[in-house]
Order: structure tokens, then sequence, then C-alpha cells
């Protein structure tokens, strides 16, 4: 079965931040992920992580002002300096904790603008950041998200970001296949994975509908979890759900296909 991360922007909200990552160690998690670590120093983060003998799985590039609704800034013409100063930010963080991918949220599209203006930023900035990254060794990812949630979010298919990571042409940049997202979008989940598998670095994911944890909605994960495992992939997957009632509660699925502990404490 998969190795699983648990994302603590989403789960173990029952915590404080930095207690999370105890709770998703006693969980029996091996990895954590996370939407930023960037209100901690990395210090602080770095401890948190060693102490629970955690692997920092994935965390995203600054993505603008989260509280504002902001979803990203990469497609958006008049924030391209920020979002290459954040680069080096993301840097400090990721060699601090040992992360080796970051996840590039594209940003919702302005009404009105020109998509293709906005593409093209998106291209230019994913060709730095990805070039820049690399030199760091660190991955660099992007990810489709459904417009059901975030609605124009800019990039919402599997095949949108295969044809972006062919024209950036960079062999440092790669997908995150989040299977909730696109079952909304797209579905044919085992068919898109296993046709894009050389170039998925990492998936997430939840059920449908209700973004909760597998077993609550209408997706499959008894066969997917099976499914990538026999294709070959070797990435983590990413607990990226908003729990039915309470965390633990619903660590069942955890506890059946991970065989990395029980969920106590």
């Amino acid at each position: 079965m998969p190795r699983f991360s648990a994302n603590v922007s989403m789960l173990f909200g029952e915590y404080d931040f930095l207690d999370r990552f105890d709770a998703a160690a006693a969980a029996g998690f091996k990895g954590v992920e996370y939407i930023g670590p960037y209100d901690h120093a990395p210090d602080v983060v770095a401890g948190r992580l060693n102490k629970n003998a955690l692997t920092q799985v994935l965390f995203n590039l600054p993505a603008g002002d989260w509280s504002k609704g902001e979803r990203g800034i990469a497609v958006l013409p008049d924030r391209v300096p920020e979002f290459r100063q954040g680069i080096a930010k993301v840097i400090t963080y990721a060699q601090a904790l040992g992360c080796q991918q970051v996840n590039c949220l594209a940003g919702i599209a302005p009404a009105g603008a020109d998509r293709k203006l906005l593409e093209d930023v998106f291209v230019e900035n994913l060709a730095f950041a990805a070039e820049t990254l690399e030199q760091a060794g660190i991955r660099l990812l992007i990810e489709p998200i459904n417009t059901r949630d975030i609605p124009g979010f800019f990039l919402n298919y599997a095949e949108q970001a295969m044809a972006l990571i062919d024209r950036v042409g960079s062999t440092n940049l790669f997908l995150q296949y989040d299977i909730y997202h696109m079952q909304i979008m797209q579905g044919d989940l085992a068919r898109t994975i296993e046709a894009n598998l050389g170039r998925i670095a990492h998936i997430q994911l939840a059920d449908n509908p209700g973004r909760h944890e597998p077993g609550t909605g209408e997706i499959n994960f008894p066969f997917l979890f099976e499914h990538i495992d026999r294709i070959g992939y070797s990435g983590w997957v990413g607990a990226e759900y908003k729990p039915k009632a309470g965390t633990e509660a619903g660590l069942g699925w955890f506890r059946d296909f991970s065989g990395q502990g029980s969920a106590g404490a």
C-alpha cells in the first residue's frame, strides 16, 4: 500500500499547528505536508519534525494573502516580483526541513483577464522557479484544482497541466495529482494516473462529495490504492481532507491501508 502523509493544514485541527506534528506521529503517519510553514521559523518547524522522526513531504510556495482568498499568485502579471522573491524563502525553508519538493498554486484568474497573458506569465514564473529550485535540489510541482471549491482557479485539468509542463520544458517540473479535485473535474482517475505516472511526483486524496476521509463517498479507494501500487507509483499520498467527525475518529481507512500503526493518542 502507498506511503501516506498527513496534511496538517486540514487534519488534526483540534490541536495548535505545531502540536499537529505530534498528533500525526502518534497516529502512525511517517510524513507530513501542509499549505506553508511561513508563520514559524524554519528551526522551530524542523525541531518538531525531528522530535517525531517525520519526513517533510511537501509544502506550497507562498500563495499570497490566504486570509483574503488568494490561492496563488503565479499567473498574476503584477505579482511577478513577489513570486520570484518567494523562491528564495522557499529554498531556505525546504533546506532546513529536508523537503525535496514544493507545490506552486497557479492562482485565481482575474475577471476579464486575457488567459493567454496569464498563461505566459505562469510559464515564465514556472521556468524561473524550476531552474532555481533545481539548483537547490528541490522539485517543483503544479496542481490542477476544481472550479467548484475555488471558482476561477486557473489550472483545472491534468491535461492542461501536462501541456504547461511541456511548454516550460524543464525536467524539474512535475504534476501534483489530487484525486478529489480530479474526480470532480474529469474522473477517469486510474487511467489518468497511469498515463501520466512518470510525471506525477505527488498524489493527494479526499473522497467526494464532501472532501472527507476515504470511505465516505463515491471513490473506490481500495481499488485505487492497489492500482497505484501495481503500476509502480513510489511517491507519497497526502491525506488532505476535512475530517467528518474529528481526525482520530476518522482514521479507520488509514489503519486498514497503511500498516503504519493505530490511530491512538
